[in-house]
């Protein structure tokens, strides 16, 4: 065989081999080489990025290829309809002043559009026996009634008979321990002439306790479900000056009480009889319920600490509406005499009713949204927005200059993968609170599931 063979020597006469000689293996490529008589091929930088390539590159596929399988059938993201930039509120065309009082603090809801405006420092001020709106609400929300249903019979404890007979204190007069009396009438008691001994009496019944303590927690809890977050109630009737609130706290409640029937229907009473009561019960907001002011209730409140208080609501019919107007004022002090607040408390009225009037004569409808403009969007989670658009012009009711809030949801039957355009896939509301108009919205062009190419390249 051609070639050199290494390593060999002579063998000894004993048959052993001489040290040093035994044959040392040759790598692969040279021994390669010595077969074939072709040396291995250089090393060079191109030779070892191939042989790199050819090493990593199949794995480096399938590692892809799985990946693409992945992202395309990972789960979509769901779709959100969102004003992604559109406009969140829009504000009516011209300018309202509302004629405030000169100090204290008070606001003012149009239902169905929203607040006009608050004044003065909302910090907690005494609320005198406006607490007895939160005391009534209360007493619904754990005893409902409907719109002329009388309800439980409460019977007059001793310790109501005895607060009947106080001189420095509202309060229900004549009573008799043991005689009931319907859970309405009851409320007519507590709305009306502002019992005192009334208040802590329900309070009682509510919880069946001995004290009221139990029941004042309650009001405190439903203050903070409603976000009055400036209120403490510590006790039922308000007689307390500790018991204080802010009148953009006390609007809070007058929205949410006022969806009640029941309650409507008692404090819009300029006076009411009662069977088992020598006289009828006369509300201290008489008079303003008399005037023609569609002044619906609610209630007063005033005391040396508090001044005069007051929360009201009243209506005023604008085309096919009618939507509720809702204010408070507190903090309201005459300079001079003023027994436990009853001068203050004309002035509430007073500075009330030019507030109430004012915002009467000011509301009209007013277009809030053109039909074709773009109020939001359907975003599908992977960059793809879909325009969405009102279907048809429409206004609110409201006073000049408003702000009203814009809201979107949802329809029923969700956001739908992919439809054509001028499909209904939900609603905007203009305005907040009971009575906002709302509008249909519908996709400006073709909703389309997401591309192949946006699910391989989706992060999140």
């Amino acid at each position: 065989m051609a070639g050199r063979v290494r390593g060999l020597a002579p063998a000894q006469g004993d048959g052993s081999v001489p040290e040093g000689t035994t044959e040392q293996p040759l790598p692969a490529l040279g021994l390669l080489a010595e077969l074939t008589n072709t040396p291995p091929p250089p090393a060079t930088p191109a030779r070892t990025v191939a042989r790199r390539v050819r090493i990593w590159v199949p794995p480096l596929l399938l590692l892809v290829a799985v990946l693409a399988v992945v992202q395309a059938l990972r789960p979509l993201p769901d779709a959100v309809l969102t004003s992604g930039g559109a406009a969140t509120s829009v504000t009516l065309d011209g300018r309202f002043e509302v004629p405030w009082p000169e100090k204290g603090q008070a606001a003012v809801r149009v239902g169905g559009a929203g607040d006009v405006g608050t004044f003065g420092e909302q910090k907690p001020v005494p609320t005198a026996s406006v607490a007895k709106v939160m005391t009534a609400y209360v007493i619904l929300k754990d005893h409902p009634l409907k719109k002329g249903e009388d309800g439980p019979r409460i019977e007059v404890d001793a310790k109501a008979v005895a607060e009947g007979a106080s001189k420095s204190e509202s309060r229900i007069e004549g009573l008799t321990a043991g005689t009931r009396f319907s859970q309405q009438n009851m409320l007519k008691m507590l709305m009306i002439p502002s019992g005192n001994n009334i208040a802590r009496l329900l309070a009682r019944w509510d919880t069946g306790s001995d004290s009221e303590a139990a029941f004042v927690e309650r009001m405190n809890a439903e203050a903070k479900a409603l976000g009055m977050t400036s209120t403490t109630y510590t006790d039922p009737s308000g007689l307390d000056a500790k018991t204080v609130s802010t009148a953009a706290d006390q609007l809070k409640l007058a929205e949410e009480v006022m969806k009640s029937d029941a309650f409507r229907a008692i404090v819009r009473l300029p006076q009411a009889t009662v069977p088992g009561l020598s006289e009828p019960l006369i509300n201290n907001n008489g008079d303003l319920l008399i005037d023609e002011l569609s002044v619906s209730g609610i209630k007063t409140g005033s005391s040396s600490a508090a001044g005069g208080a007051l929360m009201w609501a009243a209506y005023k019919t604008v085309g096919d509406k009618t939507p509720l107007i809702l204010g408070t004022m507190l903090d309201q002090h005459v300079t001079g005499a003023d027994p436990d607040g009853a001068n203050s408390l004309k002035l509430v009225k007073q500075n009330s009713k030019k507030v109430i009037e004012a915002v009467r004569a000011a509301l009209t409808p007013a277009g809030a949204i053109k039909k074709g403009q773009v109020v939001g969007y359907v975003d599908d989670g992977l960059g793809t927005r879909t325009p969405v658009v009102a279907t048809r012009d429409t206004a609110a009711v409201a006073v000049p200059g408003q702000q009203l809030a814009l809201s979107l949801a949802v329809g029923g039957d969700g956001l739908p993968a992919h439809a054509p355009a001028g499909t209904e896939i939900g609603t905007l509301t203009i305005g907040t609170g009971p009575g906002a108009p709302t509008v249909p919205v519908a996709l400006q062009t073709d909703l389309s599931e997401p591309s192949f190419g946006a699910k391989l390249l989706r992060l999140g």
